[in-house]
């Protein structure tokens, strides 16, 4: 699904974010991405999802050569990836389902293909009990539920989360992990960047971790961790009526 060789880049003046990293990451594993501020872990996803390109080396995402393709074919990448951030980026003015929705919007759906995915979608994270409600008025793992339902009414083949339990208290963050095993064993691809050192111990997945740039330990897929496409844990909110 990825594969990083001898990836690099440099920022104007001379920083560099990542330094000869190389990695891979099969077809639906759920893989951590860790290690302390300024190791490159934002810097990969944001690679991974064609924000950035890379100053030498090369990522392939899913067979395409991110760094190599053409602007016109950004969007059709971009189309195949969730992306949760720590800050949900949510529209303050548009409830629950509206922020859903507006993905699907842009896909081209019509308005009761719109609504009726982001309702399962809204539903599949516990929150169909909120549609109506604005973000301001939701929790904050009510808000990171929503933004989780907005990356995956698309089913994406890759899910990317950029501290994603950050802002989060550390049962909530446990929760919202669940939904990502749920929808990894649907046979979703998950990456997660985070500096949650006791989340990364109590979930015993795969860790990455970079430091200085570079991929000082791949890691390994843990023994017993069930196969993407299978059952996994729960996911956490409202059982569905």
């Amino acid at each position: 699904m990825i594969r990083a060789f001898n990836l690099v880049k440099r920022y104007p003046g001379g920083t560099t974010a990542l330094a000869e990293a190389n990695l891979e990451v099969e077809r639906g594993e759920f893989v951590f991405v860790t290690g302390p501020s300024g190791a490159g872990k934002t810097t990969l996803l944001r690679l991974m999802l064609r924000q950035e390109l890379p100053s030498s080396g090369q990522i392939i995402v899913n067979g395409r050569n991110v760094g190599a393709l053409p602007a016109s074919k950004v969007p059709e990448l971009r189309s195949t990836i969730g992306v949760v951030f720590q800050d949900f980026k949510l529209i303050r003015r548009k409830t629950a389902l509206e922020n859903v929705a507006y993905v699907l919007n842009v896909a081209g759906l019509s308005r009761s293909e719109q609504k009726q995915r982001a309702y399962e979608a809204l539903k599949g994270v516990g929150l169909n009990h909120r549609l109506n409600a604005l973000p301001p008025t939701l929790s904050g793992g009510e808000q990171q539920r929503v933004a989780i339902a907005r990356a995956v009414v698309t089913d994406p083949e890759l899910l990317l989360a950029d501290e994603p339990t950050g802002n989060l208290d550390g049962e909530l963050a446990v929760e919202i992990m669940r939904l990502f095993r749920e929808i990894n064993a649907r046979g979703t691809t998950v990456v997660v960047a985070t500096h949650d050192k006791e989340l990364i111990h109590r979930m015993k997945l795969r860790t990455v971790l970079l430091d200085g740039g570079k991929v000082v330990n791949a890691g390994e897929k843990p023994a017993g961790q069930p196969p993407a496409g299978t059952a996994g844990e729960p996911p956490a909110g409202d059982p569905a009526p």
